[in-house]
């Protein structure tokens, strides 16, 4: 019989589902960066948003903070002072009530020293201490309370101590803490010089795991748990007014003392600081609660909101270099528990694929997209203008007359008199070798062997978008369309046209080449100028780079030209604009006319002085002017630029 059992699996994701389709991700990336968001922005949106029936990380802060509330409203942290005062008053009435039959001198000796004790509770206490109690009741009353502030001071420091040890005043018990706490400082001390050892650890949980209910895994795991609870105590004395803050300290005090611990207390107080300077020592909080909690209750309260605000500061990755491996799994477990988990470890997983399948680049917190994902989004924007384009013929690419200059087929033909394809000589001389096994005397070669691979013959063009980019394209709402625009373009020529010469251009002061990678966190700028004339300097550079392409040279603006470049190189920004920045423009449309380049102007908005100008251009280069409406952008340029290219198909 095999010794294995089956049960129910309740740890952690279903380790059989399939992997998340990283490419899903990217999609809905996609849409939030071609509704303007940078890449770095809408990889945080989509984390904290999270995707297809994923919990994001707005869901895990929106449970930290209800935590938080919660832990907020659990009650109030003057509960020890409470009951150290209701403990204090039940003794010394027992007290009064057995001297009160008492005729003697003495009993009213007594009463007039009970009569007398301060209004502090500390000080109270610390004059009964060395108090001959007559009534059993008051004796047993008394130490109860002195119990309970040793016990809470333990507490307080060591969570879980006050269930392991009911009486810490018995000798036994007193001496183990005391040895205990040697221990401890000794190691502590020893860590700090960086002379400790795993094995020292190990035998010291060994001898004192007992005072230790959480079990910790290692020194650096305890430390934690002392540090946090030591910064807890310090932000709960804090937060106290100082009349309160004045009585816990000698209450606290006078149970160190009772118990001989001040000494090794302190020590270790300044050790856990001295090397966790990073925790929140200091600082008020506010607890709302109307039940009284015990010093280590408040204080478990206060390192609890401790952890859940780091955690939602990790949650939030609005710091550089930001990453889902910053956040800590067991605050998370120990916040909001198991299944808490399991969403962040699907977002980590997530994260992690997107670099994985090649769609994200994070170097050193700068996180970029992958060409991949690039052409991905640029499908996309592609696809939303397909969606709305009108039915009808959207561009033939292909030249019935075939060449030597074509893209292969995967065919073969035999060879025909004119054909300038290359020869295929694999089954040229398998032609070959088949016929002359059927007649051995024939030649060697013979034309009717000869094979040719088969190519199909593109058009090509040299495509130039460009893209105003002044801060007007901004206030007018057209960016988003434009970039989206400009993206969807890019796709569809390096995709479906991978023949084609790409480039595109966007000017505001300057006009400047954009590279693909750039294309996704391309902003406005917030500078003023539409530098038109820089613009078409750069298109005609790089049209005379590619003079056997088709040319094509689509314009987007919003506004008319106000910048140009100067002798020196310069730009010059003038508004309304100057006459040479008008002269300067017209000279580089000029200039594309001479190179038989019809401009396609795609004028956003109807300032009457943008569509006079535009007009004029177009009249004297022989282009035309569409004026689509901001959401359409997308269909015009790209069925302007299919049917440019299905005209220059037909004509060839």
């Amino acid at each position: 019989m095999s010794g294995y059992r089956y049960g129910r699996f309740d740890d952690g994701p279903d380790p059989l589902a399939p992997p998340y389709d990283a490419g899903q991700a990217i999609d809905e990336l996609g849409e939030r960066i071609l509704d303007g968001s940078r890449v770095r922005d809408a990889v945080r949106e989509l984390l904290q948003g999270g995707a297809d029936g994923l919990r994001g990380l707005n869901d895990l802060m929106r449970q930290v903070q209800q935590r938080r509330r919660s832990l907020e409203r659990s009650g109030r942290m003057d509960g020890t002072l409470e009951r150290a005062k209701e403990l204090l008053d039940k003794a010394v009435s027992h007290e009064q009530h057995a001297l009160f039959p008492d005729p003697s001198d003495d009993a009213r000796f007594r009463e007039t020293q009970l009569d007398a004790l301060p209004n502090s509770t500390s000080a109270a206490v610390r004059e009964l201490s060395d108090y001959d109690w007559q009534s059993p009741e008051a004796r047993e009353t008394f130490q109860e309370l002195r119990d309970m502030l040793q016990r809470e001071v333990l507490d307080q420091q060591f969570r879980g101590m006050k269930q392991a040890l009911e009486s810490p005043a018995d000798s036994q018990n007193r001496q183990a803490l005391k040895d205990m706490l040697g221990d401890l400082n000794n190691m502590i001390d020893k860590h700090a010089r960086g002379e400790d050892t795993d094995q020292d650890f190990t035998d010291f949980m060994d001898k004192h795991g007992e005072f230790f209910p959480d079990t910790p895994e290692s020194m650096e795991q305890l430390l934690d748990q002392l540090a946090r609870q030591a910064a807890a105590m310090q932000r709960m004395m804090d937060s106290l007014s100082p009349e309160q803050r004045q009585e816990l300290g000698e209450l606290m005090a006078q149970a160190m003392n009772d118990l001989d611990l001040a000494s090794e207390m302190g020590r270790l107080g300044d050790s856990l600081r001295a090397l966790r300077p990073d925790l929140p020592w200091s600082g008020r909080q506010r607890m709302r609660g109307d039940e009284p909690l015990s010093l280590g209750d408040a204080t478990q309260a206060l390192a609890d909101l401790a952890d859940l605000d780091a955690l939602s500061e990790s949650l939030g990755q609005d710091y550089a270099g930001a990453s889902l491996d910053d956040v800590d799994e067991e605050a998370v477990a120990r916040a909001l528990g198991r299944q808490a988990v399991d969403d962040l470890r699907r977002l980590q997983e997530l994260e992690r694929e997107l670099e994985r399948q090649g769609y994200l680049t994070n170097k050193g917190g700068d996180i970029e997209l992958t060409a991949k994902a690039i052409r991905r989004i640029g499908q996309s924007a592609l696809r939303k203008v397909f969606a709305s384009l009108e039915g009808g013929r959207r561009g033939d690419h292909d030249v019935h007359n075939a060449g030597a200059a074509g893209e292969l087929t995967g065919t073969t033909r035999g060879w025909q008199f004119g054909d300038e394809q290359p020869i295929d000589v694999v089954r040229t001389v398998s032609n070959s070798v088949r016929r002359r096994m059927i007649n051995p005397n024939s030649p060697m070669l013979s034309s009717d062997d000869f094979e040719i691979r088969e190519t199909e013959r593109r058009t090509r063009a040299a495509v130039v978008l460009l893209v105003d980019q002044s801060f007007s394209m901004v206030m007018n709402d057209t960016w988003r369309t434009a970039k989206t625009t400009a993206m969807a373009l890019h796709s569809l020529a390096s995709t479906q046209f991978p023949l084609d010469a790409m480039e595109i251009i966007a000017f505001a002061n300057l006009a400047r080449r954009i590279a693909p990678h750039e294309l996704p966190d391309l902003d406005a700028n917030e500078i003023q100028g539409t530098n038109l004339q820089h613009a078409l300097m750069l298109a005609g550079r790089f049209l005379d780079k590619h003079p056997d392409a088709e040319p094509v040279v689509m314009v987007i603006t919003d506004g008319e030209p106000t910048a140009h470049l100067d002798r020196n190189g310069d730009w010059w920004f003038s508004w309304p604009p100057e006459p040479e920045t008008i002269n300067l423009t017209v000279a580089q449309v000029d200039a594309m006319t001479k190179r038989g380049v019809p401009l396609t102007f795609f004028r956003l908005g109807d300032e009457p002085r943008l569509a006079q100008f535009l007009d004029e251009m177009a009249r004297r280069n022989g282009g035309r002017v569409l004026a689509p409406e901001g959401d359409r952008l997308g269909d015009y340029v790209v069925s302007d630029y299919l049917k440019r290219r299905a005209g220059r198909s037909r004509s060839a």
